[in-house]
């Protein structure tokens, strides 16, 4: 869409930014005029312009915006003991119970297995779910992992160098030691991965010698658990929706390579 081929039919981008709840209608205008936003990459700054909310792309300021309403987008700090699915098929427990509070029907945004606890997107925008949920498009992951022994600076150096595991060598984006007892009451460890591979965090400290007591999943591309308590489930705010949409456009050309994950 550009400036100069305006369509008749649609909706007046003023009025989608004021129903998005970007800003009053007025100050909508303000922002088309001021060149900052843009509709499927390309800046409008005529009035007049009209989209379709159902297909075309809008962002402000470079932050995606959500148009379609029917989406939800929710955050869910899953505790232990819970499998990763809608329906498990063993009786265990289960994501339903944490969906009970919304109408539409969600589904996980990737996996955190059993033992894992922490930061798991809930979603019914299948797009974005396969986008953010597969390991190609680079979207990094915080776990922080309590581990059996004293770990050393060298040890996390190890870490961010690589390890050979049996399916291929891995290495962390970053590690971080966050503390170490020479009581025998193990370390704290801080791992950032974008890799999607079958429980990773658990191998790599397995394979440098400190299996992991405790594993817990801090942090999701742009969202972070903050002080949401485990078993609590919270929609994400416009600013977070954003973050997030951004993200997912901005990944979306990127074609699909590995497995989807489970730590």
């Amino acid at each position: 869409m550009t400036d100069g081929s305006l369509s008749t039919e649609g909706v007046r981008l003023q009025k989608v930014l004021a129903n998005a709840g970007v800003a009053s209608r007025r100050v909508a205008e303000d922002l088309i005029v001021a060149g900052r936003v843009r509709v499927n990459g390309e800046v409008v700054t005529e009035l007049g312009s009209r989209i379709d909310p159902e297909n075309d792309l809008v962002d402000v300021d470079g932050t995606a915006i959500q148009l379609d309403q029917s989406k939800r987008y929710v955050m869910l700090n899953k505790p232990r003991g819970v499998v990763s699915s809608m329906k498990d098929e063993r009786g265990r427990p289960d994501l339903r119970s944490f969906t009970t509070d919304w109408e539409e029907r969600l589904y996980n945004v990737g996996r955190l297995d059993a033992d894992t606890s922490g930061l798991l997107v809930l979603t019914n925008d299948g797009a974005l779910a396969h986008v953010l949920a597969h390991p190609s498009f680079g979207v990094t992951k915080v776990y922080i992992a309590k581990v059996e022994g004293t770990v050393t600076p060298q040890t996390i150096q190890r870490l961010t160098k690589g390890i050979d595991l049996e399916d291929g060598r891995i290495a962390a984006d970053k590690a971080r030691l966050m503390s170490s007892s020479d009581a025998g009451k193990g370390s704290l460890v801080e791992l950032t991965l974008h890799s999607g591979k079958n429980r990773i965090v658990r191998r790599m400290m397995a394979a440098v010698g400190h299996p992991v007591i405790e594993l817990v999943r801090r942090q999701f591309g742009p969202l972070h658990l903050g002080t949401l308590p485990a078993g609590r489930a919270r929609e994400l705010t416009k600013v977070e929706r954003g973050a997030l949409l951004t993200l997912a456009r901005q990944a979306a050309g990127e074609p699909p390579q590995e497995q989807q994950e489970s730590q």
